[in-house]
């Protein structure tokens, strides 16, 4: 299982860019969108659709610090099984592989891992550029 990308400093770095700007805190969350779209637009066509909930569960859901790919809730409360597999059911009669890495958002973490470290490194580069700070 890939491990989640850590960027150490950022809240302090988004502390400091609302100051110069506002609105630089909101581009880096939007920024930080695209990244964790990339899995979603990895995993939501593998995911089994039969009513589309399951499928539309997954989603970019995202604050000032941190993003996040979510799945399932309570309008697909069975979307954990789908990606996880395990046993459910009364007497756990209705059984899918377990597999540890999951089959979708982890999966899709782990195929879009390099693109996904790129968008938030350009992000945050095009963020501390417009603050007015040099970069190499």
């Amino acid at each position: 299982m890939a491990e989640a990308i850590r960027v150490t400093g950022l809240n302090d770095l988004v502390r400091k860019l609302k100051r110069v700007d506002a609105d630089l805190p909101k581009t880096v969350r939007v920024g930080f969108n695209e990244a964790a779209q990339l899995v979603v637009d990895y995993a939501r066509p593998r995911v089994p659709m039969a009513s589309g909930r399951a499928r539309a569960s997954v989603r970019a859901q995202s604050t000032r610090t941190a993003v996040r790919v979510s799945e399932g809730g309570k309008r697909a409360p069975y979307m954990p099984w789908l990606d996880f597999g395990g046993k459910v059911g009364r007497n756990r009669s209705v059984a899918r592989k377990f597999i540890k890495s999951g089959r979708y958002v982890w999966a899709g973490y782990s195929h879009e891992h390099d693109k996904i470290v790129a968008t938030v490194q350009r992000v945050l580069t095009d963020a501390v550029r417009a603050a007015g700070v040099e970069v190499d």
